[in-house]
């Protein structure tokens, strides 16, 4: 999946889900707690593998901003304050197999 590109993103109307489509797979749909516990910051994944934390997710926890980074990543802006992780196109669409 090199060079995978969603053709549309979508956050759902309450902030709490995330859609992406895809040219030749069905979209993904990935909510809010499952994109902020799997997020692919050092402060959640560690640096060089350790040291990482598993985040408290408040249950009002929504997504305030999505901005595109270039043509591969997405950074998604929590309620909570996280901002930091970016999201390869890559790892949210294959995210829900792996979370």
């Amino acid at each position: 999946m090199a060079g995978l590109v969603p053709t549309d993103v979508r956050l759902s109307k309450d902030k709490r889900l995330l859609t992406l489509a895809f040219e030749a797979r069905d979209p993904v749909v990935l909510g809010v707690e499952v994109l902020r516990l799997n997020s692919p910051s050092a402060e959640v994944k560690g640096h060089f593998g350790q040291g990482g934390k598993v985040p408290e997710i408040a249950p009002d926890l929504t997504i305030t901003a999505l901005e595109p980074v270039g043509h591969y990543a997405l950074k998604i802006v929590f309620s909570d304050g996280h901002a930091t992780g970016l999201y390869p196109w890559e790892y949210l669409a294959n995210l829900p197999e792996n979370a």
